[in-house]
């Protein structure tokens, strides 16, 4: 069986035809994760045992006739900042080194009621601050197109999993831009939904107002059959939508894109944006073009401020988030201390990596008595500036679309002494989770060097259906393997 090649789709349908069972999909994947896992390093946790075990229940299922969910037999991985009972939920870091919740997340209890398979935590930036995962405690993931470069970040074990044929999909959380970045950089399909259609519950905050919980998958298929299960209203969240949504995907993501209208920001294609990933989103265009898609150039000026926003609304509500990490109440604790005060401060730099205490120093800089009009207010009103700027423009163009990332896939260790240069990598993303957006990123083609070029394609609000119609279409177009020649 190559595991290694098959989505979920093909998983499932082989599993209810009976061609295999639910306990040879998972012993396969280990077979492979032993042999590809020390290359890649995409795990933290790995949960072979409860896997096999949770196999052979579900083979059970369906041996006796029980019906079984939409996802029986999938194997996936969770980023290692959703809460998964009895497993360890480290955010990669010191701080919550040995912590077990004794609770699922909203998410993954609806996966697994949908009967797919936990295979184990990724790794990430720890408490998903980063762009390249090389800020967690425990590891450096390694992109497995080639080993000596970064897989993105912060998802960037969700995404090396799914490249590296390690889990059938996998589930990532966004902030600015950490689903679909190391989407792009890895060569996988990555999905951020609306902000409120996929509940937090269970998600270890950085960033309250713009964290959103997503899929990253082998297809635009899977990314939403994945969606299909998680979205939806949760009591648990007070900031899930209540109304109505779309149901079901799969039945319209083939109807065609003929005349729908696609905006290309003229601000996202100038200077600063790599020759090859240009050219890539380009011939791509060309194929919406032939596929009967209006393409028209737009501008979206005030996007060009969204970064300074991002960074100050975001590191302000981290250090808000954060500040309950004191070594009393929560996470690591030093063996000697002297006071009180001494067992917090000792906790934090002890435990705490440089990234996450130069976010806290300056969320809590931004919100300090005489700077908060200065920098946090005002980052708010160009938040509700960047919302109407795009409200406008869905008004005449059913989607947008833009470059994922200006680079490629960077070397391991090229960017993590410069933190401006590693912020901007996320200089297209940010905006997206500042306006709640949903928005998908899907392999556009490949690089001279062998690596995976992005696109992303930005709809308005619930307007998820339409995003994977339109990726759909293209993927079928643009034929291009997700799986890393590892």
């Amino acid at each position: 069986m190559n595991i290694e090649t098959m989505e979920a789709t093909e998983i499932i349908k082989g599993i209810k035809e009976k061609l295999f069972s639910c306990e040879e999909v998972i012993t396969s994947l280990f077979e492979r994760i032993k042999v590809v896992e020390p290359k890649v390093h995409a795990y933290l946790n790995l949960c072979e045992e409860g896997a096999i075990v949770q196999a052979i229940t579900i083979d059970e299922k369906i041996r006796t006739g029980i019906p079984t969910g939409k996802l029986v037999g999938v194997p996936i991985a969770i980023k290692d900042n959703i809460c998964t009972d009895g497993v360890t939920t480290t955010c990669a870091s010191r701080m919550l080194e040995d912590f077990v919740p004794p609770y699922d997340a909203t998410i993954v209890k609806r996966l697994l009621e949908e009967d797919a398979i936990l295979i184990g935590k990724t790794n990430m930036d720890e408490f998903a601050m980063g762009s390249s995962t090389e800020n967690s405690a425990f590891a450096v993931t390694k992109n497995p197109w080639n080993l000596l470069r970064v897989p993105g970040g912060s998802s960037g074990g969700s995404s090396a999993a799914v490249a590296a044929g390690l889990a059938t999909l996998s589930i990532g959380s966004d902030t600015g831009g950490s689903i679909r970045q190391p989407a792009s950089f890895c060569g996988v399909v990555g999905f951020k939904p609306t902000y409120g259609l996929v509940s937090r519950y269970g998600l270890i905050a950085f960033s309250s107002s713009l964290d959103q919980i997503g899929p990253l998958t082998k297809s635009v298929k899977d990314a939403a059959l994945t969606l299909e299960v998680i979205q939806g209203d949760d009591p648990l969240d007070s900031t899930t939508c209540k109304e109505k949504i779309q149901k079901d995907y799969l039945s319209s993501i083939g109807s065609g894109i003929k005349e729908m209208k696609i905006g290309i920001p003229k601000e996202f294609f100038g200077n600063g944006l790599d020759k090859e990933i240009k050219d890539s989103i380009f011939n791509a265009i060309e194929k919406l073009k032939n596929l009967g898609a209006v393409i028209e150039e737009i501008s979206l000026p005030i996007t060009e401020e969204g970064l300074s926003a991002y960074y100050v609304i975001s590191s302000a509500e981290a250090s808000s988030n954060l500040a309950r990490f004191d070594g009393i109440r929560y996470g690591y604790r030093p063996k000697e201390f002297t006071n009180t005060h001494d067992l917090i401060e000792r906790s934090r730099t002890e435990a705490f990596g440089p990234e996450v205490k130069r976010r806290i120093m300056l969320g809590t800089y931004a919100l300090s008595s005489g700077y908060y009009e200065t920098y946090y207010k005002r980052a708010q009103q160009l938040k509700m500036k960047i919302e109407e700027e795009f409200k406008k423009v869905f008004e005449n163009y059913d989607v947008i679309l833009s470059p994922v990332s200006p680079t490629l896939a960077f070397k391991l260790g090229d960017k993590i002494q410069d933190p401006l240069s590693m912020y901007l990598s996320d200089i297209y993303n940010v905006n997206i989770n500042i306006a709640g957006l949903p928005a998908i990123s899907i392999p556009s083609g490949i690089s001279n060097d062998g690596l995976p070029i992005g696109m992303q394609i930005i709809g308005p609000h619930y307007s998820e259906e339409k995003i994977l119609k339109i990726a759909y279409a293209l993927e079928q177009e643009l034929k291009i393997s997700t799986l890393a020649p590892i």
